[in-house]
């Protein structure tokens, strides 16, 4: 037992050590081999002093916490301005740490060390762990890019893409596809398309104790698959800077969506003009990188186009994702909302797409459109096929305000 405690005790002041930064953290804790390699990597981002590879050498700083020391560190770190030092700096921190904290000491790179620039040399994107705000951060780089950085900026952004479709895409695929085959029921169903639970219980007061079955005068089922569009959906994505996230994951899933025959799905985004990405849908990447993150906002207009697009109102969903801070007219956007839900548009307002938590939002504009009959909710990525699939299948949307 006291071996085991001293072994505990010993990595948590290794974890201390490393946490911490610098040789008089107080642990008296000495650094060897890995151990070392992974705090000058550390050392390079959020402590005084250059960045070298392999053994030897010492990382000066104060500590890595908080504080004015801390953040005297974080203001001379010292990665530098040069390229491959700080190429080879985000190859070592792949092979050091796991891929969240890669990414996180990515994000905290570019913002710390105003490392923008250099995201716009090709041999940089070959060294990145892409997730979904590097992908914002070079959508916003978009207009800067050079042919040669664009093309790997691409592969960096389709490599997203493809873990966004894997993880997050098929379940969205499934549940809304499930909720389409339920939305339309028919009384005359094929055996094999009978919904059991639902034909038991319209037709239990057929029940036959002495048999104990129930006799099914009435038969609930599914609608043979239909080659008929039964919804259209539009998306209006606002790519004001501060939406970075919501515009990667709605563009994927805008991508998904488009790809079932059931639907019909139109994509728009908008800042102060109105750009229509629907052509572009079959591949999300088109998508993406025709976005440009940034600008003003004009809600207003986003609308007026996307009503241009609804031709069966009874049989649209129309999505806006916005964190509502209005720059055109506010008067005329309300008017629109409640044109659109006055027609029978189901209209639904997400203030973020994303993992990020509650998102800053004008809560006045908020307020108006709840008095519409249209809250506004922010909602996580994993949700949205559940959102979609209560949409389609015209459900009370409040549980996801609670959510």
């Amino acid at each position: 037992m006291p071996d085991q405690l001293e072994t505990a005790d010993d990595e948590r002041m290794r974890r201390w050590r490393l946490v911490l930064g610098g040789d008089d953290d107080g642990t008296g804790r000495k650094l060897s081999g890995l151990d070392l390699e992974m705090d000058k990597a550390l050392a390079a981002l959020y402590n005084k002093g250059g960045y070298e590879t392999g053994t030897g050498g010492s990382v000066s700083g104060r500590g890595r916490g908080g504080g004015k020391a801390g953040q005297q560190a974080q203001r001379s770190a010292g990665l530098g301005a040069s390229s491959p030092q700080v190429a080879r700096w985000l190859g070592d921190i792949r092979s050091y740490f796991p891929q969240t904290v890669v990414q996180v000491m990515q994000r905290d790179a570019i913002d710390r060390l105003n490392l923008r620039q250099l995201l716009l040399e090709p041999e940089m994107m070959e060294s990145v762990e892409p997730d979904v705000h590097l992908v914002g951060t070079l959508l916003s780089l978009n207009h800067l890019m050079p042919a040669e950085t664009k093309e790997t900026a691409r592969q960096v952004v389709r490599k997203l893409v493809e873990d966004l479709e894997k993880r997050l895409g098929a379940k969205l695929r499934a549940t809304v596809s499930g909720a389409l085959d339920k939305s339309t029921r028919t009384s005359r169903p094929r055996h094999s398309d009978i919904d059991w639970g639902r034909t038991i219980q319209v037709n239990l007061k057929n029940y036959l104790p002495e048999y104990q079955t129930v006799v099914p005068e009435r038969l609930v089922g599914y609608a043979r698959k239909e080659r008929a569009v039964k919804r259209d959906v539009v998306l209006a994505i606002d790519q004001s800077g501060s939406m970075a996230a919501s515009v990667v994951y709605a563009s994927v899933f805008g991508a998904v969506l488009a790809s079932l025959k059931s639907l019909k799905t139109s994509l728009v985004v908008f800042d102060t003009a109105v750009v229509d990405l629907t052509p572009q849908l079959t591949d999300p990447v088109d998508v993406l990188f025709g976005t440009q993150l940034g600008g003003g906002t004009d809600i207003n207009r986003a609308i007026a186009y996307s009503q241009s697009l609804i031709t069966r109102p009874t049989e649209s969903i129309f999505i806006l994702i916005s964190d509502l801070y209005e720059g055109g007219v506010r008067r005329e956007m309300l008017r629109r909302v409640a044109e659109m839900t006055a027609a029978g548009t189901q209209v639904i307002v997400l203030l973020a797409l994303s993992d990020e938590g509650a998102p800053y939002y004008d809560r006045e504009n908020a307020a108006a459109l709840a008095a519409l009959g249209v809250p506004a909710f922010a909602c996580t990525p994993d949700k949205f096929g559940d959102l979609m699939a209560a949409a389609i299948q015209r459900q009370d949307l409040g549980r996801f305000l609670e959510e």
